[in-house]
């Protein structure tokens, strides 16, 4: 703080004691003004500091810049004169940054240098290229941030990366989070060519200290990209292959043989095939928590698999149509999921109401996330009998978008529902009801059902409902009592028990 503003914060202080009625928010000490001023966003503090000169020293205190995003797609600012933002990096952010991510028009290189030589304290890195057209001429590069701990490179299906990696690969060795995001969500049903646009062999040669890698929807990874992180990756903890389309899990053996701290395995929508995955030795692995939503395991496989799996914390296989009522029973039976703590068991559409029922009435009242949505034959009767035992909960989602069963046999009274989840989940922070407005019945004295989530439930954070009266009503009561974003609807938001991974927080991206 320069002796100026220490002076006006003395002044300030003195005018308030003997006059406290007079205060102004301008006659804050600086320290005060910084707090309150770090709860805006970035674009935000740009504009006031157009009030005055005092703002403007404030808004651009370092203190206040230190996660820098600059990607205008994902709520960040717009960088339009590169090497203006070149000077700023050493008058503005300096050594306060600790995270940044940058657009593929600010990964040049004397952006890059600047950030190395200024910014020593950074840690968390991303670095997009998804839109890229063409890689720009890195043969001048000499200096990268060498302290990286999380880095992120959004790849592009034809931008092939070794020109920038080649320069950067000797900088890597501290990286303990490593995600590289592929384009399955940009991808279209025509048959394109995949290129292999980085080289994951030299990375993960470079990278010893690897914890968290999460490739997500990187469409040329295959299994024997899958095998290399079994060399020289021992600290290896999470591996998230989540929409690699290719991986069909014939390495995982090798890769769980050698590395011995996998936990967390993710498999969302790969190729898994049951001869790989029972040949795994799952019996002396570490794994507690698996996710194969969307895969075609036999029921055999899965019984086979979970079943040697010593003890689940967290089990997604949600739309895994042969995951039955026999492979449920036999997981029970085992004691395997003694430890759960998260279950995604959403459109499996073998698994009968009488066994989710006895589930739940077994291992409800430890489970923090249930996901049981597209379920038809639960209705509200299911719910309000089996809600008094989910007493830890806090994130549930249920119901059924396509309200075709209920708007031909009866309606659900979606009080009922609400009411027990005020009743008897104190915990709650976020809850998703897919019934759609044509399935649910309510009425004007709704409101003193929302009036009990709303006061019951502290911790709620997002109440998710179909777009309708209901949701209207809902979401009126909130913003009257001034949480106006809490109530969502699911065709902009979708609640997921991801938060409840024991890496979560390593695993974010963009």
């Amino acid at each position: 703080m320069t002796s100026r503003a220490k002076g006006r914060g003395r002044n300030s202080i003195a005018a308030v004691s003997d006059n406290p009625s007079s205060l102004t928010f301008a006659d804050l000490p600086a320290k005060l003004m910084i707090k309150v001023f770090s709860y805006l966003s970035h674009s935000e503090l740009c504009r006031i500091c157009l009030v005055s000169k005092r703002w403007r020293e404030l808004a651009y205190d370092s203190r206040l810049w230190t996660n820098l995003r600059l990607r205008p797609e994902f709520g960040g600012l717009s960088v339009s004169n590169v090497s203006q933002f070149v000077d700023l990096i050493g008058s503005r952010f300096s050594t306060a940054l600790r995270s940044i991510d940058l657009p593929c028009e600010l990964i040049t290189v004397p952006v890059l240098e600047e950030i190395a030589r200024q910014c020593v304290n950074l840690r968390y890195m991303t670095l997009d290229f998804s839109k890229a057209m063409q890689l720009h001429d890195y043969n001048d590069l000499v200096d990268f941030p060498a302290n990286i701990y999380y880095l992120c490179v959004c790849l592009s299906d034809v931008i092939f990366m070794e020109g920038l990696m080649r320069k950067i690969y000797h900088c890597l060795s501290t990286v303990q989070v490593l995600h590289l995001i592929g384009t399955f969500e940009q991808s279209s049903e025509e048959e394109e060519e995949i290129y292999e646009v980085i080289n994951i062999s030299k990375i993960k040669a470079h990278t010893p200290n690897l914890r968290v890698v999460n490739l997500y929807g990187v469409m040329f990874v295959d299994d024997s990209h899958v095998e290399l992180l079994s060399f020289n990756c021992v600290h290896l903890e999470c591996v998230a292959l989540n929409f690699c389309i290719k991986v069909t899990g014939s390495s995982l053996k090798n890769l769980l043989e050698k590395c011995k701290k996998i936990k967390t395995l993710l498999l969302h929508h790969c190729e898994l095939v049951d001869a790989h995955m029972m040949a795994v030795d799952w019996e002396h692995s570490h794994v507690k928590e698996l996710d194969i939503t969307s895969t075609e395991l036999s029921a055999n496989c899965l019984e086979n698999v979970l079943t040697r799996i010593r003890s689940l914390e967290y089990l997604a296989v949600g739309y895994c149509d042969f995951f039955t009522d026999a492979v449920m029973e036999k997981l029970m039976e085992t004691g395997n999921l003694r430890e759960l703590r998260a279950i995604d068991i959403s459109y499996t559409c073998n698994l009968s109401e009488p066994v989710i029922g006895k589930f739940i009435k077994r291992y409800g009242p430890q489970l923090l996330g249930l996901m049981l949505h597209g379920k038809p034959l639960l209705n509200e009767f299911f719910w309000t009998a089996n809600i008094p035992l989910l007493k830890n909960i806090k994130i549930c989602t249920l119901g059924q978008r396509d309200g075709w069963y209920f708007e031909l046999n009866t309606k659900v009274h979606i009080d009922q529902v609400i009411n027990a989840f005020a009743s008897h989940c104190p915990k709650m922070e976020r809850l998703e009801i897919q019934w759609d407005v044509a399935t649910i019945r309510f009425s004007h004295k709704s409101g003193k059902f929302i009036d009990d989530i709303r006061t019951r439930c502290p911790f709620l954070q997002s109440l998710t409902l179909a777009d309708g009266g209901y949701y209207e009503m809902a979401n009126s009561n909130f913003e009257r009592a001034q949480r106006s974003r809490v109530v969502r609807t699911f065709n902009r938001y979708a609640t997921s028990i991801v938060q409840l991974l024991s890496c979560y927080g390593d695993l974010l991206f963009n």
